[in-house]
């Protein structure tokens, strides 16, 4: 008898429209019930399920959000941090994740690269999650999605602007716009554009995405206004070129003006005020960045009771 595939979550390209929905309305559904998870949305056996989470980047929300979704779905974890592993003296990916796949029921990985994350998916017989890489962040959009519903209603046809690196979570906004029927617009300075490839593979799906060098272009009737810090982990020895390039993408009380009355703000944190928000945005009335931090917990108890076989 061959064995079904894993229920993998690495991108939101990889997933339709009509299965996202459902992670999201399972996000809702998780946060309606607080602490108890709803019979409904537990998976089969889960108190004998085990994730194991290994973190090559530091990590808070995402560390702790996953321990304590797995923990009240009313399953176990593990933690490893990148110099746990034999991968760091030398040991193939494929062989690591053939033997923790013997081990754990489901397994989520923080990578430095995408392609860390690809090859575990390849060998990996349990379900593996993208906790973070290099190229996209979907665990976040889900996060993020499930606060705009609950400040805004439905995402479908509503305007979404992003002020400036197209990065990782950048693309996962552009996965999801093809995915949900919202509409994105970017700001970004040309040189951190997000790749052409992604545009022009969401466009090709239908997707209505705009890009702009123009933060207030963008800006302009939006519903929801979302940036990131200037300089991630790893990005330090270029640290002021960034800071010079995006500084006209700040999110300050003037851009967040430009947009819809009822607009929101959403980073997906940390944040530095005084650099790409600054702090009578992010901590003014329109901000949802702490709903949006909490939304991590219940977006990882949908995906993980997902990725465990609930429909």
């Amino acid at each position: 008898m061959a064995l079904r595939a894993p229920r993998h979550f690495l991108d939101l390209d990889g997933i339709d429209g009509a299965t996202l929905r459902r992670i999201v309305d399972m996000g809702h559904a998780m946060k309606a019930a607080g602490k108890g998870v709803p019979n409904e949305l537990k998976p089969e056996g889960i108190a004998d399920l085990v994730l194991m989470m290994i973190f090559e980047k530091p990590s808070t929300r995402t560390r702790v959000s996953f321990d304590v979704a797995m923990r009240q779905l009313g399953g176990q974890t593990l933690a490893l941090n990148h110099a746990d592993l034999q991968v760091g003296r030398g040991e193939p990916i494929s062989d690591t994740a053939k033997v923790l796949s013997r081990y754990v029921d489901a397994i989520m990985i923080r990578a430095n690269k995408h392609e860390t994350l690809g090859e575990f998916a390849a060998y990996a017989t349990v379900p593996v999650i993208n906790g973070l890489t290099d190229r996209t962040h979907p665990c976040q959009i889900v996060a993020d999605i499930m606060t705009v519903e609950e400040r805004l209603g439905p995402i479908g046809g509503r305007k979404v602007a992003w002020s400036g690196d197209g990065n990782n979570v950048a693309a996962s906004w552009i996965q999801a716009a093809a995915r949900l029927g919202f509409k994105l617009t970017l700001a970004c300075p040309p040189q951190l554009n997000p790749e052409h490839a992604l545009l022009d593979w969401a466009r090709d799906e239908g997707a209505d995405i705009a890009l702009t060098d123009e933060a207030a272009a963008a800006v302009a009737g939006a519903d929801c206004v979302v940036t990131d810090t200037w300089v991630s982990m790893g990005q330090q020895d270029d640290a002021r070129r960034r800071r010079q390039l995006l500084a006209p993408y700040a999110v300050d009380g003037e851009l967040m003006r430009k947009a819809a009355p009822d607009a929101i703000f959403l980073h997906c944190l940390p944040a530095y005020r005084g650099s790409e928000v600054a702090a009578e945005v992010i901590d003014g009335p329109q901000s949802a960045v702490w709903d949006e931090a909490e939304n991590r917990l219940h977006a990882q108890k949908a995906i993980l009771a997902w990725c465990l076989g609930v429909d």
